[in-house]
């Protein structure tokens, strides 16, 4: 079938096509015109990706997650599979705790901004105000620093 056909099977953006062929996650052959063909096995494909690219997985992941998923099919052995997939449910959960922590992190920061106003007459600010900012700056550093250091070791 042709890239429309495929688009239209799966939901997926031409666009999104091409890139996922740019990335090695999905091939095609070409016709005498230069047209893109993909083979029935491009739907299940293309779903599987899409269901990794939502479980929030980036594309050299699922670059490596593929051929595991592919062999298991086949009756290989894909020991590499569920370890794979094992550290990135272990990222995502540590990523979800800090955003947790963001949040929690602004809304003391809020709260205490919100506290502040109220109390500008006496020209106070609201006790752990700046302990709150703190946090909150420590807290987009360690984030900024673990994204860093996730992206340089793939």
């Amino acid at each position: 079938m042709r890239i429309g056909e495929l688009s239209r099977r799966t939901g997926v953006s031409p666009r999104s096509l091409r890139y996922y062929e740019e990335q090695g996650l999905l091939a095609s052959t070409r016709t005498p015109g230069g047209h893109r063909e993909y083979g029935a096995d491009a739907l299940e494909r293309v779903d599987r990706i899409q269901c990794l690219f939502a479980a929030g997985l980036n594309s050299d992941t699922v670059r490596e997650l593929m051929p595991c998923m592919y062999a298991r099919e086949r009756g290989e052995p894909a020991p590499d599979l569920l370890d794979g997939l094992r550290a990135e449910r272990a990222r995502v959960d540590d990523a979800i705790r800090r955003m947790e922590r963001t949040r929690d992190s602004l809304d003391r920061v809020i709260g205490n901004a919100t506290g502040a106003r109220e109390g500008a007459d006496t020209g106070l600010a609201p006790h752990g105000a700046a302990d709150d900012a703190r946090m909150f700056a420590d807290d987009r550093l360690r984030s900024q620093q673990q994204r860093h250091d996730s992206e340089t070791q793939h």
